[in-house]
């Protein structure tokens, strides 16, 4: 307990040396580009629910930290970064999906197109706290040329309920004896192991697009022969 105590104000006096605008900018960054920039395909976990909490912990255990700031921030983060997905759908349509990653990222693709099918408005809410289809979901909302307002307004639902949510239910879950004392090691215990799951699933996805490439060319060679 003493060597986590210890741990705790180290940190704590790192992070106020690099900054605390630095903390900010990364979580809001990384929960907008999760979405915005399609990041949330090879790192799911890391730009999603783990990160959310970890902040919210990392918060809790910090004087430096402001959680006001931290939820207004990634709440904003999150509305932003499926605004923009939803408005790449919208511009480039349905070959935007297509050219991006294998066989697994296409599946998941397609899983996502029947879920949005099926849930419509709700799905922009629900898929916030489901890795593959937050970042989906608002880019296929958007091929499939949603209404605008429609989107907007279960697009704010969302980023209430999943980015303040869970930040808030991460700083709120330090208040559990031993928790706020291990936070910095629970926040990169998430972080690290979101990491690793995020490298092997981009590799996988690089060795099923490689997979394909042959296959997708040697059909025209054999039919020529």
């Amino acid at each position: 307990m003493l060597r986590l105590s210890a741990l705790n104000d180290q940190l704590d006096d790192t992070l106020s040396n690099v900054g605390v605008v630095l903390f900010y900018l990364l979580i809001w960054g990384l929960v907008f580009a999760g979405t915005a920039l399609l990041l949330g395909v090879f790192i799911p976990f890391i730009t999603g629910d783990s990160l959310l909490f970890a902040s919210g912990l990392v918060a809790a255990s910090s004087q430096n930290l402001n959680i006001v700031v931290l939820v207004v921030g990634t709440g904003v983060a999150a509305f932003l970064g499926d605004q923009v997905g939803f408005l790449l759908g919208r511009r480039y349509g349905r070959g935007y999906l297509d050219r991006h990653g294998g066989r697994r990222t296409q599946a998941a693709i397609a899983k996502t197109e029947s879920f949005y099918r099926t849930f419509g408005w709700w799905s922009v809410v629900i898929a916030r706290f489901m890795p593959w289809a937050r970042v989906f979901v608002p880019v296929i909302a958007g091929v499939g040329r949603m209404n605008y307002y429609r989107f907007l307004s279960s697009n704010v639902v969302g980023a209430l309920a999943w980015g303040v949510g869970i930040t808030l239910t991460g700083y709120y879950a330090a208040s559990i004896p031993g928790v706020k004392s291990a936070a910095y090691v629970i926040a990169g215990f998430f972080i690290v192991l979101s990491i690793i799951f995020g490298i092997r699933a981009w590799l996988l996805d690089r060795r099923e697009s490689r997979r394909s490439t042959p296959d997708a060319v040697a059909e025209p060679a054999e039919s020529g022969g």
